[in-house]
């Protein structure tokens, strides 16, 4: 009877909290500021590739119905207050919506959720007997595991264009700098920088000084909440000096190819760290190879050996 129980009690737990993700709360000041920001996020104009899109690969029927759903745990989201605040910064790098991961996050653990029953269910049809134990607890393992594997695959997606968004800004504080010695001022010369190229990188730089001419903040402002946003820290320097040095235009040309340098640098070094990781993994797989292959040129040797010392010297 244990087992019955404990699987009645786990159903109605998940019936509880669906119950509760689907009643409309009375909203609070925490639900009320993230529907605001989130109105706020949406007045601004984002162009988005085939790898920004969401659910790409699917049907139209099936995007259709992952779009109502993402749709629906976004306002659950601004409703409940969720702030989510790494994984809002890591999908701001990817131009994608609360939402969506939400509706990612509930179907894999659905899909999960159903795997192992269907699995047990075809092998009892197959003629082996295998107790509903088994599947109850390994359904639950891979439920928990599809919930939380989008996160993983979302964090490496985000840290690799992070890495390619910063080369991005190196480049384009050369390319300022080169505007500001044409005698451009900065706000035309960064206007001039991000138009040279249509890069997902150069097109989020370049909506970004659209969208600050358009509400009436400054350029530089405009850069420092972007890199907020996407958590990218040279962009959220890079904007505090331009702040800081707004009306001397050599030393801004001075600063930013300095800047761009260092950066540059700094990946340098960054990179021959992972190439000197990648070298010493190699290192330990072909030193784990040498070994099996002593230990299997080994091993009949050994085994005649211990046998003839069990034998003894008279043995036959």
């Amino acid at each position: 009877m244990l087992w019955p129980m404990l699987s009645g009690g786990l159903v109605g737990l998940g019936l509880w909290l669906v119950v509760r993700a689907l009643l409309r709360p009375r909203p609070g000041v925490a639900s009320l500021v993230a529907r605001i920001d989130a109105g706020s996020r949406s007045m601004q104009t984002r162009t988005l590739s085939e790898y920004d899109s969401s659910f790409t690969n699917m049907s139209s029927r099936g995007r259709g119905l992952m779009t109502a759903l993402a749709d629906r745990m976004e306002v659950l989201a601004a409703q409940r207050g969720w702030e989510l605040n790494r994984q809002r910064a890591d999908l701001a790098i990817l131009n994608r919506s609360v939402g969506a991961m939400l509706a990612t996050k509930v179907v894999g653990a659905l899909i999960m959720l159903v795997t192992a029953p269907l699995v047990w269910g075809a092998l009892r049809l197959g003629g082996l007997d295998i107790g509903p134990t088994v599947p109850l607890a390994l359904a639950l393992v891979l439920a928990v595991l599809g919930f939380f594997l989008p996160d993983l695959s979302l964090r490496s997606e985000a840290e690799a264009r992070r890495r390619e968004f910063r080369r991005t800004v190196g480049i384009f504080l050369d390319l300022v700098a080169m505007n500001l010695a044409g005698g451009r001022g900065l706000p035309e010369a960064l206007l001039a920088a991000s138009s040279v190229s249509d890069h997902w990188s150069v097109v989020r730089i370049r909506q970004t000084l659209a969208n600050a001419r358009l509400f009436g903040t400054t350029p530089w402002e405009a850069l420092g909440r972007l890199g907020k946003d996407i958590g990218l820290e040279e962009l959220e320097s890079l904007a505090g000096t331009l702040v800081l040095a707004a009306d001397d235009g050599a030393k801004i040309r001075q600063s930013l190819s300095a800047r761009a340098t260092t950066m540059r640098r700094k990946q340098l070094s960054e990179a021959e760290g992972d190439e000197g990781e990648r070298s010493q993994s190699m290192l330990i797989a072909q030193m784990l190879l040498v070994v099996a292959f002593l230990v299997y040129l080994a091993y009949p040797a050994l085994v005649a050996l211990m046998g003839e010392q069990a034998l003894g010297p008279g043995g036959t």
